[in-house]
């Protein structure tokens, strides 16, 4: 039997904390995501859902972009899977009478956890100007509204174009296809805030932004080294493919501040043995400082030069540019540097240098740990001097491998949404719609806000997404957006950027990934990427929480025929129609596509898929502007803390997913019934007598002096990193400046924030 929702906000000033757990996964996993299911969905509901999750002829999990295997067990999704996909097939509602009930002013002092448990959204909302509630709206009339607050801009770029990475490709094309043909470029989307770093430096140096290993790499591989993630929460199903590398004889090198449950013991649910004992899966785990990976990397890379015969000679001759400015760089690493940086000793990388040398296969493995620091994109580009120097990109089990955080976050980039678009795509959109599109760059994320703070901005429309909760610089963010003429959310559930809003606001509910999309021309299904360039189906199987639910490219075609009108040539109403004629356009213009609709659906009744070309991966052929890998040589750098300071990371906990926040517990950290929490290394907090349970405010500095402050936060002794802290976001989001982001990439430093704890009133 589903549960109803909390009728009030669970408290949280008093979390409990026990000792860290040293496995994941196991019996406690599928116990919590069967408790978590059947809360929302009900048991029937939840067989009948959860079988059919990353299935072939079943539906892509709105979690993760982990890809699936060729074969698949009955039950393929992970405890977070399971908690992502009861929140969308949940049974409980969000109706008009749930705002009659509920003014604006209350929404917005609620927590993310209450306003994601109360359910799906039935009806499109609209919130007028001085109005205190969101009262329903036709469709028809919601399109009225955007396409009068749209027609009333001096210019297009004043309309901002956001995507979360749920949006499915066919949806994305269609978005970003009515954004350009508008008029603007303004297209910033969550990559933006998490693998932009990774994106800038392996197109700098690859020549493409994308991983370049497959799951049959993983499993081939000697060596891989899983540095700056934690999959065992943000990506579990990692852990399936980690395990087998693990039987096949590779090594696991952990980099990481915090030592995590999942990357010591997997215990895999599919199997008894797996279920009750488990697979240690690291060999060596390296406790970084945080930001020292950049220098951890440069001075393996010395060491690997000083190492006869360690180099690829030929692979470096034929494939590579830059070695010599590279090699000068690396050859001038210092130890003492290098152990200041990461907090290492020199036995630990000593021994790291020893796996990696022998290792004649090695893959790379990454996420936020390493792309939101100032330095990302040249830590970034130091791996990849690390993996070509031993030609380990562009053969089986070796390369780069960036982890993404959610579904379809990469389909989305394919798919056109970039505020920074190549020449060659527009090229390609305006041959096939015929039209020109525009060519000066849009807004990323961090660009967005600060126009909408600034009055360049006036119209805020999100494709998905949680914006405010996610953005950096919280009492910014939402002051700007507050600053906006209209803020538009297409949304399956209430969040924070509701009760945050524009002069007017629109809620449109849309379709979820588990619900069967009915259009003019039959049923429909869509096409997600996954993190290693996969693109597959998927086919939605429950009915529609609500009658009044329009699919996302539905929401687009509307839109766009409405705003656009007569003088669009596109065919929009045919679009929205059948999704094929989308994907038919989309093979036209985006390259590796081709045949897109056979490919995908190869066989009679059975949902296809295929994976597409990558330059580098395939053949070891580099599209970057010298035509070849570019070693590069960036100064090292690693941030320096001022006295009686520390360095701050947010981070998930084990019941989030991104900003939907699922429980209040962390299981796998010792965390529960509480988010208010600060992990402080003993060693520090006997330095700055913090006792464990004592309650600080959380203070950042910043060089414009502006006072940040999360209060009330308890202090856990936590077994970190020397000189680093760790806390659940969105609730320290507030902490980073808007300002503060990495060079190149404009991606927010949420890993490297610079912190004094003071004593708390609550304290």
């Amino acid at each position: 039997m589903a549960t109803k929702p909390p009728t009030g906000d669970p408290v949280q000033d008093a979390p409990q904390v026990d000792a860290p757990l040293r496995a994941a996964a196991g019996l406690p996993a599928v116990a919590h995501s069967l408790k978590i299911a059947q809360q929302q969905m009900g048991v029937r509901r939840t067989a009948l859902t959860l079988l059919r999750v990353n299935q072939k002829d079943g539906f892509d999990c709105p979690g993760c972009a982990w890809p699936e295997p060729e074969h698949r067990h009955k039950a393929e999704f992970c405890e977070n899977g399971a908690k992502a996909v009861a929140e969308e097939a949940t049974l409980r509602r969000v109706t008009p009478e749930f705002f009659a009930a509920h003014p604006v002013a209350d929404l917005a002092t609620r927590s993310g956890y209450w306003l994601g448990q109360q359910g799906r959204l039935t009806h499109p909302m609209y919130l007028a100007d001085g109005a205190e509630r969101y009262e329903p709206v036709t469709w028809e009339r919601a399109f009225d509204i955007i396409a009068e607050e749209l027609a009333a801009l001096a210019s297009p770029d004043e309309a901002v174009f956001y995507t979360s990475g749920r949006t499915s490709n066919e949806a994305a094309f269609l978005y970003q296809l009515f954004a350009r043909e508008f008029g603007t470029n303004n297209l910033p989307d969550c990559s933006n805030m998490c693998h932009e770093s990774s994106g800038s430096a392996l197109t700098e140096t690859i020549g493409i932004g994308k991983g370049s290993v497959s799951l049959e790499d993983l499993y081939k591989s000697d060596l891989i080294i899983v540095a700056g993630q934690n999959p065992g929460t943000n990506h579990p199903r990692m852990l399936s493919a980690l395990e087998k590398a693990k039987t096949n004889g590779a090594k696991i090198i952990t980099i990481n501040p915090l030592p995590e449950a999942g990357l010591e013991r997997f215990k895999n649910p599919q199997t008894p043995q797996g279920m009750f004992k488990g697979a240690a899966l690291t060999d060596l785990f390296l406790q970084i400082r945080l930001g020292g990976d950049q220098a951890l990397f440069r001075l393996l890379n010395k060491l690997i030069l000083e190492t006869e015969g360690a180099v690829d000679d030929a692979f470096i001759a034929e494939h590579t540019h830059g070695y010599e400015e590279f090699t000068e760089a690396a050859r001038a690493a210092d130890w003492d540097a290098t152990l200041t940086a990461t907090g290492l000793e020199r036995a630990e990388i000593e021994e790291a240098l020893a796996l990696a040398l022998a290792s004649e296969r090695t893959v790379v493995c990454w996420a936020m740990g390493l792309t939101q620091h100032k330095h990302s994109v040249p830590t970034i580009r130091e791996v990849v001097n690390f993996l070509l120097l031993r030609g380990n990109i562009g053969r089986p089990g070796a390369g780069v491998c960036p982890v993404r955080g959610h579904s379809n976050v990469q389909g989305d980039r394919t798919m056109g949404v970039f505020e920074r678009p190549a020449p060659a795509f527009l090229d390609a959109l305006e041959n096939e719609f015929g039209f020109a599109p525009p060519r000066e760059h849009g807004f990323d994320v961090v660009r967005a806000i600060e126009a909408l703070r600034d009055g360049e901005a006036k119209v805020f429309f999100a494709m998905g997404g949680n914006f405010v909760a996610a953005s950096p610089d919280t009492d910014v963010t939402e002051a700007a957006m507050r600053r906006a003429t209209l803020t538009v959310h297409v949304s399956t559930k209430l969040n924070r950027s509701h009760a945050v809003t524009g002069a007017r606001a629109l809620i449109l509910p849309t379709l979820g990934r588990t619900e069967r999309d009915l259009q003019g021309s039959g049923e429909q299904f869509v096409t997600v990427e996954d993190s290693m360039s996969m693109v597959h189906a998927s086919r939605g199987r429950l009915a529609p929480a609500s009658k009044h639910l329009l699919s996302e490219p539905a929401i687009v075609a509307r839109l766009a025929r409405r705003v656009l009108g007569e003088a669009s040539r596109t065919p929009w109403e045919e679009f929205e129609k059948d999704y094929s004629t989308v994907r038919d356009r989309i093979a036209k213009v985006i390259p590796g596509f081709e045949d897109f609709n056979a490919r995908v659906t190869d066989s009679p009744g059975r949902p296809g898929g295929f994976t597409l070309p990558h330059g580098p991966r395939d053949e070891r052929r580099f599209p970057t502007t010298t035509g070849k890998a570019n070693f590069t040589a960036a100064p090292v750098e690693y941030p320096k803390l001022p006295e009686g300071r520390l360095l701050l990371q947010t981070l998930r906990s084990h019941d989030q997913y991104n900003t939907t926040i699922y429980g209040l517990d962390d299981r796998y950290r010792g965390i529960r019934n509480g988010r208010r929490v600060v992990l402080v290394s003993p060693h520090d907090a006997q330095a700055l007598g913090l006792a464990d349970g004592s309650y600080v405010d959380l203070v950042s500095e910043w060089r414009d002096g502006v006072e940040r402050r999360a209060p009330g936060f308890r202090v856990v002794h936590y077994p970190t990193a020397r000189g680093c802290a760790a806390a659940y976001y969105p609730e320290t989001n507030v902490l980073i400046p808007l300002d503060a982001t990495a060079d190149t990439s404009n991606t927010p430093t949420s890993k490297s924030v610079v912190v004094r704890l003071e004593q708390s009133a609550t304290d």
